[in-house]
């Protein structure tokens, strides 16, 4: 029975796990706002529309390596990542992974499901320690209803993630492994990388496994290429870091006016 007493509104929470136990903390409303803000997904927003969001979101940690969600599980909320990294991967059946992208901070992922009502079509796992906004479909159908910008938002991120999957789609139909190799080493190098007096600086080199399972190749194979590029002085390793030069992004830029 309601006594009209008035509670206290709080703020948005933090799920995280000890001992295997969901445990609850406060998340500061000014930083969760700011990452909506910064969110592609929520671009061009009215304040009020991030002040909706804001109210609305849970705040979910996941350790290095975790699952966030699971290929053919029920979908049912979209993640906009606050920090870290997660990578989008599905497995075949001799255990073989494919890595379809690597999404950081402001990149949104599980939209799928929520409107055509099918199982997560694949894997997302943080490749760090990784904290995320949580909106369940219910709570995003409600915002779409009253900000039909977020609705506009989510065709145009739908439609570059189609166009992606062309330039893939044609990457492995008429592209060697060299090639598929340059295309990615010159994305991460755009995506992430640090401007220096040699070119691009990748922080965080991948290994040559990971690079293997981006473009659907071997570690064998990718390490014969990439000493090859190191060789030419296209790309300079420095330590985990990695140089991807000014040489090898036109080499790339030439590839694709020729096609």
């Amino acid at each position: 029975m309601a006594l009209g007493i008035a509670r206290p509104q709080l703020p948005p929470t933090s799920v995280s796990t000890v001992l295997g136990r969901p445990t609850l903390a406060p998340e500061d409303p000014a930083r969760i706002r700011a990452s909506i803000a910064r969110a592609t997904l929520f671009a061009a927003l009215p304040i009020s529309a991030i002040e909706d969001l804001s109210t609305r979101v849970q705040v979910r940690r996941v350790a290095a390596g975790a699952a966030v969600v699971n290929q053919d599980e029920p979908g049912d909320a979209v993640f906009v990542i606050m920090t870290g990294r997660v990578k989008v991967v599905i497995f075949g059946e001799s255990g073989r992974e494919v890595t379809l992208s690597i999404l950081r901070a402001g990149d949104s992922f599980g939209e799928m499901s929520l409107f055509d009502g099918a199982a997560r079509s694949a894997n997302c796992l943080a490749i760090e320690p990784t904290a995320l906004l949580v909106l369940s479909r219910e709570d995003l159908m409600r915002h779409i209803t009253a900000n039909p910008r977020t609705a506009m938002n989510l065709l145009g991120e739908m439609a570059r993630r189609l166009r992606r999957a062309d330039e893939t789609i044609a990457q492995l139909a008429l592209c060697d492994v060299n090639e598929r190799l340059i295309h990615r080493l010159v994305g991460l190098a755009r995506e992430e990388g640090a401007e220096s007096p040699d070119g691009l600086v990748v922080r965080r080199r991948p290994t040559q496994q990971e690079l293997a399972n981006m473009i659907g190749s071997c570690r064998e194979t990718i390490s014969r290429a990439f000493n090859q590029l190191a060789r030419d002085g296209l790309i300079i390793p420095r330590g985990r870091a990695l140089v991807v030069t000014p040489a090898l992004i036109e080499r790339a830029e030439r590839k694709k006016v020729a096609a």
